[in-house]
């Protein structure tokens, strides 16, 4: 695997305007990749400070008024920050500074990014295409005067290696066959500061500029304070006092670059061996629990296929040469591998495919024609139950099963997986229309889970109502032809007896 410059595929320049070759430093604004390590973000923004010898900001915001902003998602982003200032500390170069902002109060951080742009010579940003990140990228290049580039560093496949929508998992999983092989050789670098450690010595700009540098993050942080090692370090205090939702949460699971790799380790070590024939049971739970790792960006896929593939002993010459867009059998590992590298990739990014394509992604009319038609065909169809998002949110459904998964999501801001789909199917089932199963289903998932607001969150909700999916008989009510899950199937299928009992 090369680790050489970063691809040109995955980079974007966002505005017309010229890299100041006199500006102070380079500026990388993280906004999704928000980790140090295997980031093809910061790697860019490395290769412009070392091209242009200027020392190099790292500015991580985070704002207050986003939508479903809230203890919970808060306090993971901020544990990931934390991890952050620890790495880049200990480079103990004068020429990496680390700028951790968390907006103290709504729109307190107006017009930061602007100053620090002011006096960089470029700025290098994250290419996410999923919530309101795109817009706000957009509206920062239409009025910074310096060259904005973003960068994509979300999966193995660059967005802009697609053409168009795939509808199908199959589809997808056919032309990944053909197109991922030449992608596989191009991975971003585990450690793109390591050029600037205390071992290296390598300083970024002179000493002049350096001091410069300096000046400058005390003017700033005087009228833009950074976070402080209190909220950084996990004070309850000072996350009640920030402008966001405090009904949501804390939950157990922390946030963060350290945690995501010991979860890697984890799920590697104890369940991967029994993943292809548990994966779906959650009284095992043998999930990775990384998606949310992956959403914030505290871990890379690069890195987790790296480390797979090193403990699988796998190298590309080992690829099946018929490329038919099977399931099995393709990538030539274990079982275990096999399985949970279809769903890591496949499912993930077929998610990521979607979003970076079509604007309305989160949009009812963005379903398959054939879904639209037969949900509107059975839309007055008689409902049993109908319950509202209050109801829905307080687990107060006549169903235990529903009810122990909703528990899970509010306490613990995860679903199990399987469980995830049938969640979503009794929503339709239980509302009055299927774009009111769509809203609540949007707002759940938005409100109380980790990886809510991403690609592959959406690929989930969607499924529900026909995405990546195929019509179903028989017809049934309110479903028409789109797939119909019970809850009595599900405990006939699976062992539940003591997720029930943790979530009941």
């Amino acid at each position: 695997m090369s680790n050489e410059l970063v691809p040109k595929i995955r980079i974007q320049i966002c505005n017309d305007a010229p890299i100041r070759a006199e500006g102070d430093f380079v500026l990388y604004w993280m906004i999704a990749f928000r980790r140090t390590s295997w980031n093809f973000s910061l790697q860019r923004a490395v290769e412009l400070a070392v091209e242009l010898q200027k020392p190099l900001v790292i500015f991580e915001p985070l704002r207050s008024g986003y939508r479903w902003a809230s203890d919970r998602i808060h306090r993971f982003v901020i544990d990931g920050m934390a991890d952050n200032a620890v790495r880049i500390a200990a480079l103990k170069n004068p020429g990496v500074l680390y700028f951790p902002y968390v907006e103290p109060t709504a729109d307190a951080g107006k017009g930061l990014l602007t100053a620090l742009a002011d006096r960089a010579c470029v700025v290098v940003t994250d290419d996410f295409p999923s919530f309101f990140l795109p817009r706000m990228v957009s509206s920062a290049a239409s009025h910074l005067s310096v060259r904005l580039e973003s960068v994509d560093s979300n999966g193995l496949l660059p967005l802009r290696a697609t053409d168009r929508v795939f509808t199908t998992a199959f589809s997808f999983r056919a032309f990944l066959q053909k197109e991922l092989p030449k992608h596989l050789d191009q991975f971003p670098q585990p450690d793109p500061l390591a050029v600037f450690s205390s071992q290296s010595h390598q300083r970024l700009g002179n000493r002049a500029q350096t001091q410069s540098l300096a000046k400058l993050a005390t003017e700033i942080t005087t009228r833009w304070p950074a976070t402080s090692a209190k909220l950084l370090a996990g004070d309850a205090e000072e996350l009640a006092a920030l402008p966001i939702d405090h009904s949501v949460g804390v939950v157990k699971t922390r946030g963060g670059s350290t945690v995501a790799q010991q979860k890697l380790e984890m799920f590697f070590d104890q369940s991967l061996p029994q993943y292809a024939a548990g994966a779906n049971d959650p009284d095992g739970d043998n999930r990775s629990g990384l998606s949310p790792y992956l959403h914030f960006g505290h871990i890379s896929s690069h890195e987790l296929f790296h480390e797979l593939m090193s403990r699988e002993e796998w190298s590309p010459h080992l690829l099946g040469e018929k490329t038919g867009g099977k399931r099995e059998g393709w990538w030539g590992t274990s079982p275990g591998a096999e399985s949970w590298l279809d769903e890591f990739i496949t499912w993930r990014e077929i998610g990521y495919n979607m979003t970076s394509h079509r604007e309305d992604y989160d949009q009812y009319e963005s379903l398959p024609d054939w879904a639209q038609a037969t949900l509107a065909k059975h839309a007055s169809d008689r409902r049993e139950y109908v319950y509202s998002l209050g109801e829905f949110a307080a687990a107060a459904t006549h169903d235990p099963l529903w009810n122990a998964a909703q528990t899970q999501l509010v306490r613990e801001g995860r679903i199990h997986n399987y469980l995830r789909m049938l969640w979503g199917k009794k929503i339709l089932e239980w509302t009055a229309t299927p774009r009111d199963a769509l809203d609540v289903m949007i707002e759940l998932n938005n409100k109380y889970a980790l990886d809510g607001r991403n690609p592959n969150s959406y690929s989930g909700i969607f499924w529900v109502l026909g995405r990546y999916d195929r019509a179903w008989g028989p017809e049934r009510p309110i479903f028409g032809t789109v797939r119909y899950m019970s809850s009595d199937n599900t405990r006939k299928k699976l062992r539940v007896k003591s997720y029930l009992e943790a979530y009941s």
